[in-house]
């Protein structure tokens, strides 16, 4: 089939800009609906938000597929300088065990070797007080790494403190998500904002409470699927997708209904394509948004043990998270095998777009469990690599509000990605180069990778 494709990306690039429901989605998911903390009623109602948003723009078959969360909650935390009577901020961290504790503050600075020597025996049945960003011309050591070890030289909890100013904290998880099921905190983790952590320095010695109050239990979500039908190889997939859900409290416009929504508004360009112009893509495009990105990946991991047990039918995943923080400047893969393929296609596209492939595997977002199956899963190449707009460095925290969300940047991300999609779907999936990755291979990388800092540029 010969293709026009100046005509399909003027169509693209018109409907995508045009057309485009960034504003309205972006209200309906950050204000009518909020916070969507994986398991709750309004992740729910996200969920099926999205499945009717694709229904109406004519994909094929959307679902809400369901699966079983271990989750978390909390209802009550609580720090305090018992001397002074001085409340500090406070969040838990992901899936923070209850406590209830008073014991003496210990300035361990980065947690860096170094560091711990200097304290070493004032360590045990202390809070440790601890620096999130790694210290200045050191070698990185993961935050995870540095709490294990807070945790066996018998700190009984620790408080990090957030680099962010104005008393901003971010939600965070403990473990090492390279292995996401184990990522579990090893003491009582928190954080503190940067100010309320300059006083605890301050105050090494005296003596903190710290009162957290939560609950684990087993609860169901559900991820959203739907698909374009391919006209050639409908048995062969690429996969768009990026998570619905939020941290607690949070609205997400950035993290993540930035990416939420470039996945409505690609599948619906992609939908209008068919529609108006009878253009459908090669091969099967799938279009999901994940539940519980935030709680260790799960979403994700659901969906590809669903849809990608055939390695060699889902030629590539690309996954969207935190769109709103820089223009698109291309495509990051974790495998090298597909660089030249995708490049090739940016090339015909003639944007100056690129693509780059990472010297580590990358755990903190939902490619990663694709990854683990040895499927080929990527990301897009844009603040967190290079370039960040000066005024985006919200997620995770109640701040990450509806105006974060860029309007005009997410119009060219689904331009770009629409024709990317549709470019990719009519490469015959005979000349796509082999994937040689398998689980094993995977696993053996990762454990090779384990104890270092994942290079973001």
């Amino acid at each position: 089939m010969g293709l026009d494709w100046n005509t399909i990306d003027r169509f693209v690039f018109g409907e995508a800009w045009t057309n485009s429901l960034i504003k309205s989605h972006a209200e309906i998911l950050c204000e009518q609906i909020g916070p969507r903390w994986a398991t709750s009623e309004s992740e729910f109602a996200a969920a099926t938000f999205i499945r009717e948003q694709f229904t109406k723009d004519g994909l094929d078959n959307p679902l809400l597929e369901s699966f079983n969360l271990s989750t978390w909650s909390y209802t009550h935390v609580l720090a305090k300088l018992i001397e002074i009577d001085l409340t500090i901020d406070l969040l838990p961290f992901n899936r923070c065990p209850s406590c209830r504790l008073n014991a003496p503050i210990v300035n361990v600075g980065y947690g860096t070797e170094d560091n711990l020597d200097d304290q070493r025996g004032h360590i045990e049945g202390a809070v440790a007080i601890i620096y999130v960003d790694y210290e200045p011309f050191s070698k990185p050591v993961p935050l995870s790494d540095r709490l294990f070890k807070l945790a066996q030289l018998g700190a009984v909890a620790i408080v990090c403190i957030d680099s962010k100013t104005g008393k901003r904290m971010e939600y965070r998880s403990a473990g090492d998500w390279r292995i996401p099921e184990r990522a579990e905190a090893p003491v009582p983790c928190v954080t503190t904002s940067r100010e309320h952590g300059s006083l605890l320095i301050k105050n090494a010695g005296k003596m903190l409470k710290i009162e957290v109050d939560s609950t684990f239990y087993n609860a169901k979500t559900q991820n959203v699927d739907s698909h374009l039908n391919g006209n050639q190889w409908p048995e062969t997939q690429l996969i768009l997708g990026g998570h619905h859900d939020t941290v607690f409290n949070s609205s997400g416009g950035n993290d993540n209904a930035s990416g939420t929504i470039a996945v409505l508004e690609t599948a619906r360009v992609l939908a209008a394509l068919r529609n108006e112009l009878g253009i459908s893509p090669g091969c099967t495009i799938r279009f999901a948004t994940f539940s519980a990105e935030e709680q260790r990946l799960a979403g994700a991991a659901a969906y590809a043990q669903q849809h990608c047990n055939q390695k060699d039918q889902t030629r590539l995943v690309i996954n969207l998270d935190e769109l709103s923080t820089g223009y698109i400047k291309g495509i990051v893969l974790a495998f090298p095998h597909l660089r030249t393929l995708i490049q090739s296609q940016l090339d015909l596209m003639d944007d100056g777009l690129k693509c780059h492939v990472m010297s580590q595997l990358d755990s903190t977002s939902d490619h990663f469990p694709f990854l683990r199956q040895g499927i080929d899963a990527s990301h897009l190449w844009r603040w967190r690599f290079h370039g960040r707009n000066s005024d985006s460095n919200y997620h995770h925290e109640n701040a990450d509000t509806v105006d974060k969300i860029n309007v005009r940047e997410l119009k060219e991300y689904v331009g770009q990605l629409s024709r990317l999609l549709l470019r990719l779907s009519y490469v015959d999936p005979s000349n796509w180069p082999t994937n040689p990755q398998t689980r094993d291979s995977v696993e053996a990388r990762l454990l090779n990778e384990r104890g270092t800092v994942i290079r973001v540029y």
